[in-house]
C-alpha cells in the first residue's frame, strides 16, 4: 500500500503553517516549522506570490496532508461528497472526519493521525465489539470504538490520554477514559471542524 515516507516536517513548511503531523513534538522548540518557517528547498525563502491556481492546489494539498491521504483516495472522497445531498465541501470534510483513524485521534488515544492510523492497523481497537484494522472505515452515529484490553498498558496510548486535557474532544464524539471507550453521538458538522480549511477552494479546483 502506498504511503508518504519522507520527512513530515517538510509538509508543514511547504504549506506555510503547522499541520501538527507529529503530535506533541509540534508544540515544542524541536518543531522544524518554528526554526525554519519557510518552504523547503534552495529557493524556499524566495518563493514568489502564489497564483490563483496555486492557492487552490495548496488548499487541497494541505487537507490531504492533515488527514494523511494520497491523491487517488482523496479524489474518491471528493466524488462521493459530490454525490451526497448538501454542500460538497462540507460533505468532504465530514467524510474525512468520520474515518476511523481520525476518530481514534479525536478521542485522544493518539497524539497524531499518523500514530492513530498505525494503532488501528495493528489491531488495537474494536469497533462495535469487533477488531478492525481498516483505518479508512467510516463510522456513523451509534458506533462504539474501544481499546482492546491487551492494549491498555501501552505507554504511547496512556500517554496520549494524559494529554487529552490540552485537546478538546468534539461534541459529536464522547470519551469514557475509565473504560477506554469512545462513542460517535452524531455526524460531524462544519461548525465543529475548527481546522484552518477553506473547502470551497478544493471544490473550485476539482470543478475546473
Amino acid at each position: 500500500m502506498a504511503r508518504y515516507k519522507d520527512a513530515r516536517c517538510k509538509l508543514c513548511r511547504r504549506e506555510g503553517m503547522k499541520l501538527f503531523l507529529k503530535g506533541e513534538r509540534c508544540n515544542t522548540a524541536k518543531c522544524a516549522f518554528e526554526r525554519r518557517g519557510y518552504p523547503p528547498g534552495e529557493h524556499g525563502k524566495d518563493m514568489k506570490k502564489q497564483t490563483g491556481y496555486s492557492l487552490h492546489l495548496r488548499e487541497k494539498q494541505k487537507v490531504r496532508r492533515i488527514y494523511g491521504i494520497l491523491e487517488r483516495q482523496f479524489r474518491k472522497y471528493f466524488e462521493k461528497a459530490a454525490r451526497l445531498k448538501g454542500v460538497t465541501g462540507e460533505n468532504l470534510l465530514s467524510l474525512l472526519e468520520r474515518r476511523l483513524d481520525n476518530v481514534v485521534f479525536r478521542l485522544g488515544f493518539a497524539t497524531s493521525r499518523a500514530e492513530a492510523r498505525q494503532l488501528v492497523r495493528h489491531g488495537h481497537f474494536l469497533v462495535n465489539g469487533r477488531k478492525s484494522t481498516i483505518a479508512s472505515m467510516l463510522v456513523k452515529p451509534g458506533t462504539k470504538v474501544t481499546l482492546a484490553e491487551s492494549s491498555r498498558q501501552i505507554a504511547r496510548i496512556t500517554g496520549a490520554l494524559e494529554t487529552l486535557e490540552r485537546r478538546s474532544v468534539p461534541s459529536w464524539l464522547e470519551i469514557d477514559k475509565d473504560n477506554f471507550e469512545g462513542a460517535v453521538k452524531a455526524m460531524p458538522v462544519r461548525e465543529e471542524i475548527t481546522l484552518p480549511i477553506q473547502e470551497q477552494l478544493i471544490v473550485e479546483l476539482y470543478s475546473r
